[in-house]
């Protein structure tokens, strides 16, 4: 009811409107009724007085109901805090609350992705745009860049009108999209740093006094709290979870522990007493209760010995077994194969790759007794190239000592040569290359060192030769040396490369055992090996001279597989077709190469002798033109001339060679004595 006031006094109707909580408007009404009464000025000045006072205490008492709104706001937000659970839930509590308490149409916040070096959108709260509910902000961009750039509150009252924004076209059509004009944004701060941006903003524009920057400042520092709490919260969950792993482990791993301390101590005891790689094989197996088996390196399983090696540890390979790579100084070795294990326990695992560790050991402690057997070995294979009257009695003594095959039955001599990586040329220092330098001539120790007679691996020719070339044909000597042990044959490194002396089966033939010579130890060496075979010798002891004659042969077809292009394969001369009467050599019963020779110089040496004079180029524009299908064109463009020179240079191997030198049998012995040149320059005829 209103109070009842004397009619003369100018603030009892004030009164009245305070008690009704009168809108601002109805303040003016006295006034106006005063003064259409008439009412003296002294009265309306009084009546202005108390209409000021008035809405002063109104003021007053709006700001205090504001204020009690506000203060149980952020209580109800502080007790969200400390009952935190979600935080999506918190935050769009708060999202809710400073919307609600500064009227606007639309609340809003964003993080900071110091990944993506932006902020994007995160919750929102009135929002009826898509468009602008997936916003991301680049730093300095917007308002809300900016805000979170400089940590400063930055507010707007026409959003598109404000040159101190850096506009984008994405952001700009998000919030003409969402249609709005006033924005008023807070930075949400942690510590001294930015986490996002808090916002209140209306679809038309507005002025945000300082109290509404405030208060929704306050929101921000809860809301940065909220999701301070909620990460620290993720953290611990995430250590204690850690934790609770780490200790379920810890016991997992115990039983584990005291088995690959087992297997250490067993695996030492084997290398003290002198155990072999079986034995290791045994004891593994006994732990880790499945099948363990060493293999050579010619029966493990190639691709997943290739991985093993790469990776450094065991793989697994198939369904149920596991495979480590048991290998030395980058020598493959074998490898121990694990068996019946579809799941490998890491621990376990490691106890297989240290047994490889130790196989290894055990290989290289038996391969430095085999090598020193191996120069003996050499020695007498050194004999038999270089002492040919040797008396045979003799040497059947030393190979029956060296349990060697019986030297009286048919052997085939191979000469050995590693490949560059990636090039397919011999790695091979000065003799090399049969012919070629000092060491070149068949059968000569000069240019080499010898693993047999020196009591070390072979080493460089004169000069020396790259460390890595020199490497190569140690491990190449190595593994030759195991083959030949394995084989009942003999094995020395000679020439830049190795010789091996092995026994022929019944049935096989030379050209088999040269492939199956070359596949083996490039596999043995990780890399292309070329071999060169003799024809059979059949009783090395019985005539020594034919294993040197029969080593020359050999060379000649390494030599014959380089110029072909066939490095990395092996071959013997029967092989090669009618390349193989320049292969044989001066073997007995084969051709000494005198008629080949003859046949070169009848056919084509009128052309080589013009060269040789007169530095021409007409024998390689003959091979031009017939690798071309006898056309000038493609020979000029195989040597990269003029057509006319062509022309010219076939003119002048006419007048050597005769008006008929294009007809089909002419042509096809010129072919021949050309390939025939060729060959024979490279194998030193």
């Amino acid at each position: 009811m209103p109070v009842p006031m004397s009619d003369d006094r100018p603030e009892a109707p004030y009164l009245e409107l305070l008690v009704r909580g009168a809108p601002t408007e109805a303040y003016e009404r006295p006034v106006l009724r005063a003064r259409a009464d008439k009412a003296p000025a002294d009265r309306l000045a009084a009546l202005e007085r108390a209409k000021l006072l008035a809405l002063r205490v109104r003021g007053e008492l709006e700001g205090r109901r504001r204020r009690e709104a506000e203060l149980s706001a952020l209580y109800e937000t502080a007790h969200d805090l400390a009952g935190l659970r979600d935080l999506d839930a918190v935050l769009q509590a708060i999202v809710q609350r400073a919307r609600s308490l500064l009227g606007t149409e639309v609340a809003y916040l964003t993080l900071n992705d110091p990944t993506a070096g932006d902020t994007y959108m995160r919750v929102t709260d009135g929002s009826v745009s898509a468009r602008f509910q997936q916003l991301r902000l680049g730093m300095g961009e917007g308002l809300g860049g900016l805000v979170a750039q400089t940590a400063r509150p930055y507010v707007t009252e026409d959003y598109f009108h404000d040159p101190r924004f850096q506009h984008t076209h994405t952001i700009d059509a998000g919030v003409r999209d969402e249609g709005l004009v006033a924005i008023l944004g807070v930075p949400l701060l942690l510590g001294s740093g930015v986490i996002g941006v808090l916002f209140a903003a209306d679809r038309r524009a507005r002025v945000f006094e300082r109290e509404q920057t405030a208060l929704l400042g306050s929101f921000a520092a809860h809301a940065a709290v909220a999701i301070d709490t909620a990460h620290l919260l993720a953290e611990t969950r995430t250590a204690l979870a850690e934790l609770e792993a780490a200790n379920e482990i810890i016991r997992d791993r115990s039983r584990v522990i005291e088995r690959a301390s087992e297997v250490h101590d067993r695996l030492t005891e084997l290398v003290l007493r002198g155990g072999g790689v079986h034995d290791v094989a045994d004891a593994v197996a006994e732990v880790l209760s499945g099948s363990v088996e060493f293999l050579e390196v010619d029966e493990a399983p190639a691709a997943a010995v290739d991985r093993s090696r790469a990776d450094g540890h065991a793989v697994r390979d198939g369904e149920e077994d596991w495979v480590a790579a048991v290998s030395a100084g980058g020598e493959l070795l074998g490898a121990l194969v694990l068996r019946g294990h579809p799941r490998l326990d890491p621990m376990d695992q490691r106890t297989l790759e240290r047994a490889a560790m130790v196989t290894s050991l055990l290989q290289l402690a038996r391969r430095s007794a085999g090598e020193a057997e191996q120069r003996v070995r050499g020695e007498l294979l050194d004999d038999l190239l270089d002492a040919p009257d040797r008396e045979p009695r003799l040497l059947r003594e030393r190979a029956a000592r060296l349990r060697a095959a019986d030297l009286d039955t048919p052997h085939v001599v191979l000469a050995a040569g590693i490949e560059a990586p990636h090039t397919g040329t011999p790695a091979a220092g000065p003799g090399g290359v049969p012919g070629s330098g000092p060491g070149g001539t068949p059968g000569s120790r000069s240019g080499s060192t010898h693993g047999s007679t020196h009591g070390g691996a072979p080493g460089g020719g004169p000069g020396g030769a790259p460390a890595e070339d020199a490497e190569g044909r140690r491990r190449l000597w190595s593994a030759a040396s195991h083959l030949a042990v394995t084989r009942h044959g003999l094995a020395a490194a000679r020439d830049g490369g190795t010789v091996l002396l092995l026994p022929l089966a019944d049935g096989d033939t030379a050209d088999a055992l040269a492939r199956r010579t070359a596949r083996q130890l490039g596999t043995a060496v990780h890399a292309a090996v070329t071999v060169g075979a003799s024809a059979p010798v059949p009783a090395p002891a019985a005539r020594p001279g034919e294993v040197a004659a029969g080593y020359a042969e050999a060379r000649r077809c390494l030599a014959a597989l380089r110029v072909l292009g066939r490095a990395g394969q092996g071959a013997a001369a029967e092989d090669f077709g009618f390349l193989g009467l320049l292969l044989a050599g001066t073997r007995e019963g084969a051709p000494d190469g005198t008629g080949v020779q003859d046949f070169v110089t009848r056919t084509v040496g009128a052309v080589v002798d013009y060269d040789e004079r007169r530095g021409t180029e007409l024998i390689r524009t003959l091979d031009a033109y017939f690798a071309g299908g006898m056309s000038p064109a493609r020979t000029k463009d195989a040597l990269h001339v003029h057509v006319n020179t062509v022309a010219q240079r076939l003119e002048r191997v006419g007048r050597l060679l005769g008006p008929d030198w294009q007809s089909p049998a002419r042509s096809l012995e010129i072919q021949l004595a050309l390939r025939l040149h060729r060959l024979a320059s490279a194998v030193g005829y």
